[in-house]
This record gives C-alpha cells, structure tokens and sequence, in this order.
C-alpha cells in the first residue's frame, strides 16, 4: 500500500524514491510486523486466555515437565497472522501476482490451524480435526495455489526443479509438478507444525528459514545476481523478500511473549501456516530442494515420527523414547532449553550449508 501512495511522489520528493528498493521495504516489513506484534500481543493473549480457561491440553504421556505448563493459552498464531499480514499489506507491491498467492497459502493453512487448534480446545485432547480432513483441505489449498503460480508463470520455468550444485539447469517436471508443488507445501507446513513442541523450538528455525529465503528471493529476483551466481532468474521473485520480512519480524514478536516460560503457544494456527508459507515461497524461488537442507531441523522431526510409527507397527518396537525426536531427547534427561539451544544451532549450520548451494555451482 505504502508502495503504492508513495513511491509514484518520488518525481516531486526525492526521499520517497526509497520505496523503490527492496531492501528498504523489506526492513520496514520486518519492523513494522514487530511493532504490531508488541502493541497487540498482551491483549491477544489475555484474550485468549479469557476464552480457553484451560488453555492448550497437555499430552498425559508427554516429559514430564509439560504438565507445569498446563492453563497457557493457545492459537498464538493468530498474533503472527494479523502483524505478518498487515505488514505485507503495508509494504509490498500489491501488483505482484506472487505477493498474493504465498499470502494466501498461509492464510488458508492458517485458517485451517485455526479449525484443528479450537477441535483440540473443545475436545480437551491433542487430537484436533481428523488427519484425513486437515489432509484434503491442505491438499486443496495447495492446489489452488500451484493452479495460480503456474498460470502466472512460464511454462518452462513453473514446471522446472533446480538442482543444487548444478548452474542454469532445471529439470523439467511436466505435469509432475503439480504433486512435487503441493507435496512441498503440505509437507513444509507440517513438518513445521511436528517441529512446535517446546517453547521457542519452531519459531526459531522458521526465522532463520525466513531469512535465509529472503535473501534467496532478493537474488533470484535480480537478473544481475541470478546471472552472476548460476541460479535461475525468477521475474518478480523479489517481492517475496517483502513477507520473508514480514515472518521474521512477527516471529521475533511472538518470541518474546512464547521465550520459556512461555506465555502463549503459536498452535498449528501459526505453524501449518509459517511452514505452507515458506514451501510456497520456495517453489516460485526455485528452491525447493535447498528449502530441505535449510529446514533440514523440520525434516528430521518428521523423519523421527515416521521411523517411529514404522518401526512399533513392524517389530512392536520403538526406536526412539519418544516422537517427534525433541521429546526423545527430553526423556534422556536433557532440559528443554538445552534440546532447544542446541536445535537453534543446528538450524544455523544448516541454513550456511543451504545458502553456500548459491555460489557452489
């Protein structure tokens, strides 16, 4: 919006010619989401604690520690969703076709984090809406999305995979892409939502996430640094640095409400969305396969539950204590601010790996 009313007044005011650059907009996404994310945090949490009585349940056969968190409020997503949202609204070129389709994807797999959040609260189980409806209505959304990228998009480069290590090259998908596209969308979204066990865990990673593919989105939008690092050159790509922003900056906000002992939890509201968010913004950046080794954390939280589940329905044994893989190490005795410090610096290593896939090509 800001782009919009005050960029065309650059001819008369020079100073307004800095809404032309995204790094500018990018920066004033990121505090512009924070500030909100202060000024609205104390009454988003009194209000949902107003509300929820009890707060989010607490799983019975979880460490033991959980159980002191018992009565804090959940759908803490919500703070995320509206400083996140308005942000984007506030900075980004509404033009941009791309803008729309990664709001909308998190909207909608917010929506539906929003819908599991409240079955939990009204049902005073972990168990939220049935595994198979969250699945088609993520399905769906995701479709929906992928229709729009690739309608906007050139066949050759919507249908193409990048591989790291390989300069200019995109191996064409064809109608594959479809599946790929809502298999990383709903994949993200989830494996982030696994991820959100213990306080500050998920919010972290998703943050660095963020930024990592902001930078990414910066770069594959500018024909100049796509050519000079060997990544394909993604038209309008750019503008999704603005919402990169604009996540890091409402996480940072959430984080200081949700830093042990947390005080709100983000609820699959805030993590189905942050996740669906950055699969989406990964396929138009065409960066798919380093979104694995960037939230290579997210991957192996998911990896942890699916051995798990394979494991006990094979041989009747488990592999681990406990799953998603954070809980295991908690019944080993570790604290939880120690599994989460340590998954933090996991995450930061992957993320440099990541973005080192940019220059070795």
């Amino acid at each position: 919006m800001l782009y919009h009313l005050l960029y065309p007044l650059a001819e008369d005011f020079s100073i307004f010619n800095l809404f032309r650059y995204l790094t500018f907009r990018t920066g004033g996404a990121i505090m512009t989401s924070l500030i909100i994310s202060f000024l609205i945090g104390p009454g988003v949490i009194r209000w949902l604690k107003k509300k929820q009585k009890e707060g989010q349940p607490i799983r019975k056969d979880g460490p033991e520690g959980h159980f002191k968190k018992a009565g804090t409020p959940t759908m803490g997503g919500l703070m995320i969703l509206v400083s996140a949202g308005a942000s984007v609204l506030l900075w980004a070129d509404l033009s941009n076709p791309y803008v729309f389709i990664v709001a909308g994807v998190i909207t909608g797999f917010g929506l539906i984090g929003l819908a599991d959040d409240y079955a939990k609260l009204t049902k005073r189980s972990h168990q939220g809406i049935s595994g198979k409806s969250r699945l088609f209505f993520e399905g769906l959304i995701a479709f929906l999305a992928v229709a729009a990228y690739l309608n906007f998009t050139t066949t050759e480069l919507a249908t193409g995979l990048a591989i790291p290590f390989m300069k200019d090259y995109l191996l064409p998908l064809g109608i594959f892409i479809m599946p790929f596209a809502v298999l990383v969308m709903v994949g993200t979204a989830n494996a982030v939502n696994l991820t959100d066990g213990l306080d500050g865990l998920a919010i972290v990673p998703v943050m660095i996430a963020a930024a990592c593919f902001g930078l990414i989105s910066y770069l594959v939008g500018n024909a100049i640094f796509a050519d000079y690092l060997g990544v394909t050159f993604v038209p309008g790509a750019g503008e999704l640095a603005i919402i990169c922003g604009a996540l890091i900056g409402a996480g940072m906000g959430f984080l200081w409400f949700n830093a042990p002992p947390a005080m709100v939890f983000m609820g699959d509201t805030g993590s189905l969305s942050m996740g669906a968010g950055l699969g989406a913004i990964a396929i138009i950046v065409k960066h798919e396969l380093v979104l694995l080794i960037i939230g290579g954390l997210f991957v192996v939280e998911t990896l942890s539950v699916i051995i798990q589940v394979a494991s006990f329905k094979l041989t009747g044994k488990r592999v681990f204590r406990m799953a998603p893989i954070h809980h295991h190490f908690e019944k080993k005795g570790w604290s939880e601010p120690t599994v989460v410090i340590r998954f933090w610096i996991i995450s930061v290593i992957l993320a440099l790996v990541g973005l080192a896939t940019l220059k070795l090509r």
